[in-house]
Order: structure tokens, then C-alpha cells, then sequence
């Protein structure tokens, strides 16, 4: 006769609680849209090195003088970009946007009067 195992509540908090010491993201909404922004705490050379990186992967045109996501023209604003462009692309996973720990996952949506953030992979192809 099988034994029936029951997960205790000390059990399942004692897991989320790993989880979250782990330095990983729980996702509570399934679907829920998200963005990668670098970490307001970045150096220039770690925003810069993100920002040559990510645009190594995805097509960053967006940031280029001209185009819809050159304002503001800062660094962070445009590592930021490039970051979440990364992030979309490769899937929205929490390492997609961990970038040497300079990135940060957020449910608030970053963009501006200026400039939309996407959200999705299919948003880039608009």
C-alpha cells in the first residue's frame, strides 16, 4: 500500500523562501508582462559593456540618433533599451537580463511620452 505524502506549510514556506535567497524571481501571474531595466546603481563602463553586448545579439537600431528610442539620449536610458530588447528576444527569463547582475526585472512598465518599451518578442517586429 502506497503512503500518502503530504507537504507541510513550514515546508512550502521554507521553499519560496530558498527560492527567493537564491536571488531568483517568483512570477506570481502567469502571462504577466515584464521588462528588463539596467540597475540605476550601474557604472558607465558596465552600462556601456550591456549595451555593446545586447546589441551583439538583437537589433538595437532604435537607439540610434533619429530613431523613436534615441530620447532621452543618456546611457542608462539606453542600455535600459537594449537590455530589455535582449530580454524580449531570448525568451523573458530572469537570467536573460541578469547581465553580470546590472539588470533588473520589473512589472512596471518603464516606458515614456517618449519612447514604449516592448513587451513581447512580436512587439520588435512592428
Amino acid at each position: 500500500m502506497a503512503r500518502r505524502v503530504e507537504a507541510s506549510p513550514s515546508l512550502l514556506l521554507f521553499s519560496l523562501l530558498l527560492l527567493l535567497l537564491a536571488g531568483e524571481t517568483v512570477q506570481l501571474v502567469q502571462g504577466q508582462k515584464t521588462w528588463c531595466v539596467a540597475k540605476p546603481s550601474s557604472d558607465d563602463a558596465t552600462l556601456l559593456a550591456n549595451i555593446n553586448y545586447a546589441c551583439s545579439q538583437v537589433d538595437c537600431s532604435i537607439i540610434q540618433r533619429g530613431c523613436p528610442c534615441f530620447f532621452p539620449d543618456n546611457l542608462i536610458s539606453h542600455a535600459s533599451i537594449a537590455m530589455n530588447l535582449y530580454y524580449q528576444c531570448r525568451g523573458r527569463n530572469n537570467w536573460n537580463c541578469h547581465f553580470k547582475n546590472s539588470g533588473l526585472v520589473t512589472t512596471t512598465d518603464p516606458s515614456n511620452y517618449q519612447m514604449d518599451y516592448i513587451s513581447t518578442p512580436a512587439d520588435s517586429q512592428n
